[in-house]
């Protein structure tokens, strides 16, 4: 067996059941819908659906949800968890667990609170700051995973440890220290810093542009190929799709107003969306990805075919604690400070729930990047609609678990016909 007959190219040609007898035009779209509902492939219709039906929910129940103020703090509070959801993904990815990266969210957050900290002897400038916490988190996650993939340690049982150690670390910190405020600008800006409303226009453009691109690209890297075919009315609705959303996005945010300050795209969206785009590339177009899942799908198979488990392994597990420390450094900046209530109790809780909400599988091999950012924008929108609703903490982890909970039943189900189908 070859790493081709595992991840190549030509796995994607083999049409699954009934696909060559789809006819043209609607009628094959319908058909085409209809297979997927039959064999448990929905992918991302039930978060979007859901998150429609939360939107419309709201907006005539919630006093000020439709507000363009409201949006822009919807995008801030979401950022944080999207983040370390990015990172989740990955790690489900395999068949794994991550329930460390609350806390190793909040070491990264302590240690770019630590260096930039004024008087201190060892400041440093905020981005060099960011980039050392990310650089540890990274390293912690790698330690984790190394633990897991070469001594055979479960994740869960690893990854506790760690979830009680970091915390040890921080509350050590902390309870001597107090708080830490942060006072550089630049580490401040990646959750609070607005761009001015001609500057929010040339980034929605430069985002609209990024589909066809990306879209060109495959069929340039696949050409001759079966992959490299493109239903080009549906990429043409897609970027019209996409154009609508990104400049929808930025017009919204230009036209809030708090007293006399004007609102504008918020800067942690666009770090959101810059790393949806890098890890959804990463995921599917780099032989990385492809291995994760394999992996994921069959590791035994996948090391016969010449993968190297354990590297990959330990490579997630690396990047869920870098986008776990930048996570962080996102949530401290949001209160501009660390303290002793940071992480927020919640922050494992959504951030597995996010990636898992967005149809990422528990059971491994199936889910894609996007599942993260539409799981974070449900429960961001959920949570944010109840709390203008002023319903109380209780109520909200009542719903956010209630729908957690549907979303692993739907996705087991979903298994189920998949293996049924045999797709």
């Amino acid at each position: 067996m070859t790493t081709a007959d595992v991840v190549g190219p030509d796995r994607a040609a083999a049409p699954p059941p009934g696909e060559e007898e789809f006819a043209p035009g609607l009628a094959g779209l319908w058909q085409r819908a209809w297979l997927n509902i039959r064999t448990g492939n929905l992918g991302p219709l039930p978060i979007i659906v859901g998150l429609v039906v939360v939107v419309v929910l709201f907006g005539f129940t919630a006093t000020n949800f439709f507000t363009s103020v409201n949006f822009v703090n919807l995008i801030e509070e979401t950022a944080g968890t999207a983040m370390l959801a990015y990172g989740v993904v990955f790690v489900l990815l395999l068949g794994e667990i991550d329930l460390s990266i609350g806390y190793v969210a909040g070491i990264g957050a302590l240690i770019v609170a630590e260096l930039q900290l004024p008087g201190s002897g060892h400041q440093l400038p905020g981005i060099l700051a960011m980039l050392i916490a990310v650089a540890v988190c990274a390293v912690i996650g790698a330690v984790q995973g190394g633990i897991i993939a070469f001594v055979g340690v479960p994740s869960f049982v690893v990854t506790l440890g760690g979830f009680l150690i970091w915390q040890g670390v921080i509350l050590n910190v902390l309870e001597q220290r107090g708080t830490i405020i942060i006072q550089d600008r630049w580490i401040n800006y990646t959750d609070l810093y607005i761009f001015s409303h001609w500057l929010g226009w040339i980034i929605a453009a430069i985002f609209t542009a990024l589909y066809p691109i990306t879209v060109l690209y495959k069929v340039y890297a696949a050409r001759g190929t079966q992959i490299a075919q493109q239903n080009w009315p549906m990429v043409g609705a897609k970027a019209i799709g996409l154009a609508i959303a990104s400049f929808g996005t930025v017009a919204i945010c230009n036209n809030g107003k708090i007293i006399q300050t004007a609102e504008g795209l918020p800067l942690p969206l666009v770090i959101v969306v810059l790393f949806f785009a890098l890890l959804t590339f990463l995921a599917k177009w780099t032989t990385f990805g492809r291995h994760v899942y394999a992996v994921g799908g069959n590791a035994e198979a996948a090391r016969r075919a010449g993968i190297s488990v354990p590297r990959i392994r330990v490579l997630v597990f690396t990047l869920s604690g870098a986008t776990a420390g930048m996570g962080g450094i996102i949530f401290a900046s949001q209160v501009n400070s660390v303290a002793l209530t940071f992480p927020p109790g919640n922050l494992l809780l959504n951030a597995i729930a996010s990636a898992v909400i967005g149809g990422v599988s528990l059971f491994g091999g199936r889910g894609e990047v996007r599942g993260a950012l539409l799981g974070a924008a449900l429960i961001g929108t959920l949570q944010n609609g109840l709390n203008t609703l002023s319903v109380s903490n209780g109520y909200i982890y009542i719903v956010t678990g209630g729908v957690l909970l549907f979303a692993v039943t739907l996705d087991t189900f979903a298994v189920r016909l998949q293996k049924r189908s045999g797709r």
